[in-house]
């Protein structure tokens, strides 16, 4: 599966910042966050309802993947989706390192990809408690 996550109750609002401390807490920076919901009701008048897609960074390991496999960058960052299920409830989607980087097909990349999934883990497992 190319994710994991969880589902926070509450609303979107407050789980996105939740998120956005959960990350901050395991040293992941946000590098981009992307409105899907705003972009789609601009640009062709859907409303899917309030959906976030945050680009997160572990700097130290990115570098690590770029030294392994320069072309791994564009895999890189990490895609937290955060979208509303209803007014009380959020989901959190996790993009799956170890599935995204496997695509480098580097031994070492898989490993660092190991060390990024058991962080962005402590940060779903932060979100659960």
């Amino acid at each position: 599966m190319y994710v994991f996550g969880v589902i926070i109750e509450a609303p979107y609002e407050q789980a996105l910042a939740r998120v956005k401390e959960a990350l901050g807490a395991e040293k992941l920076g946000l590098v981009s966050e992307v409105n899907v919901s705003g972009i789609l009701k601009a640009k062709l008048g859907e409303d899917i309802g309030a959906y976030c897609i945050l680009g997160a960074c572990a700097p130290a390991l990115a570098s690590r993947v770029i030294a392994a496999q320069p072309a791994a960058g564009a895999l890189l960052p990490c895609n937290v989706v955060v979208r509303a299920l209803n007014e009380a409830s959020t989901a959190v989607d996790f993009m799956d390192p170890v599935t995204v980087l496997g695509l480098a097909g580097v031994p070492e990349v898989d490993a660092i990809a190991a060390e990024a999934r058991a962080v962005l883990e402590r940060v779903r497992d932060r979100l659960a408690s």
